[in-house]
């Protein structure tokens, strides 16, 4: 028995119903599982690998894995689309560390090596930049509350659109929309401020 296209969203969310019966080896499940979120980790990987085949390769890879570990799967307030964007993000990861994936930023012709030293206190000036950037991200991160902060990483960090961002999260784009914006206006208020 094949359930129909409309079966994921008719009668509310039947998403939990569908990860009990994958759980127990149901493959029409799994099956509903995948064409739900096929897109949504394949535009998560493409946005990243900026290339079609290695992003398909890997969409693959993620669904193969998470069909191993769909046992290891428990509904802790996140939406199993957030498990499987997880799991695209740790392949990816995986990816650049084989080196096989290599992102190419053009960069101006190497200058004199005599001049070498204000290079190089250059790229270290940068890079202590990038640091405090880094820290100061995190710590603005964690004045919003725990459903506002995921939603700024799935939204900028993660790169996923409004609509993907609400499917991982398992709300509407109208609350994400919300969120993003409370978010960033709590993050823009000057520390010590006081909201009215």
């Amino acid at each position: 028995m094949s359930l129909p296209d409309n079966a994921i969203t008719a009668a509310g969310d039947p998403e939990p119903e569908l990860v009990a019966r994958a759980r127990t080896g149901d493959r029409e499940a799994f099956a509903a599982l995948y064409h739900q979120h096929y897109r949504l980790v394949y535009g998560f990987l493409l946005v990243r690998t900026r290339n079609r085949h290695l992003a398909e390769d890997l969409t693959q890879e993620v669904f193969t894995r998470a069909l191993r570990r769909i046992d290891a799967f428990s509904w802790q307030g996140t939406a199993f689309a957030a498990w499987l964007t997880t799991i695209a993000k740790n392949l990816y990861l995986d990816e650049l560390g084989r080196g096989r994936t290599r992102l190419e930023t053009p960069v101006a012709e190497f200058d004199d090596p005599g001049e070498a030293g204000r290079d190089a206190e250059a790229l270290v000036l940068r890079a202590l930049e990038a640091v405090e950037a880094h820290e100061a991200v995190r710590t603005a991160l964690h004045t919003l509350n725990a459903q506002q902060r995921h939603c700024v990483e799935l939204r900028f960090l993660d790169e996923l659109t409004p609509q993907e961002t609400a499917l991982a999260m398992g709300r509407s784009v109208g609350a994400v929309k919300t969120l993003t914006y409370r978010a960033l206006r709590k993050l823009r208020r000057p520390t010590g401020a006081v909201s009215v």
